[in-house]
């Protein structure tokens, strides 16, 4: 989907602030309500917006520990990645996962009150993990800049006409 200068505005906002109320949003943005409501409902509709969330703070709600995980998996066959990535993502504790390049082949962020709970994930489910050959831990130390909005100045123009 092609995003034009008021989309932009329109995730860029909700992006700061995903509470904002229609009539909010569409002073910010410089259109109408009723304009800036379909816009929106396009966005969701398109995928583009997937959903609205409370942003939390991890060690007031007891998640202290943020650990990044790199896995080495044995082998890459469809099967044996559909049963790593079934069971990673059954795994409450694992926030995000990404295949990746470089020495390993998934890296994973995990959230956890402490050194003890990870050590009970780690022997209980990531060490078991289907296809597991190898496991790298490394411990965040401190949070310089946690997951932020995604930059949207940088993103390709719209062409054509754009409806509102």
């Amino acid at each position: 989907m092609k995003l034009d200068a008021i989309d932009r505005r329109i995730l860029a906002a909700l992006q700061r602030d995903g509470r904002l109320t229609n009539v909010e949003l569409a002073e910010e943005v410089g259109l109408s309500p009723s304009p800036c409501l379909r816009r929106v409902r396009m966005l969701e509709k398109a995928g583009v917006i997937r959903g609205y969330h409370a942003a939390l703070d991890r060690g007031g709600i007891g998640l202290g520990l943020t650990v990044f995980v790199g896995i080495k998996v044995e082998q890459h066959r469809d099967e044996a990645a559909a049963a790593f990535r079934e069971a990673v993502q059954s795994l409450p504790e694992v926030i995000s996962c990404h295949l990746v390049s470089g020495e390993a082949d998934f890296l994973l962020q995990v959230a956890v009150p402490d050194l003890a709970a990870y050590e009970r994930l780690l022997l209980d489910a990531l060490l078991r993990l289907p296809g597991v050959s190898d496991i790298r831990s490394n411990f965040a130390i401190q949070t310089v800049k946690a997951a932020g909005a995604l930059p949207l100045d940088h993103l390709p123009a719209a062409t054509g006409p754009q409806t509102p």
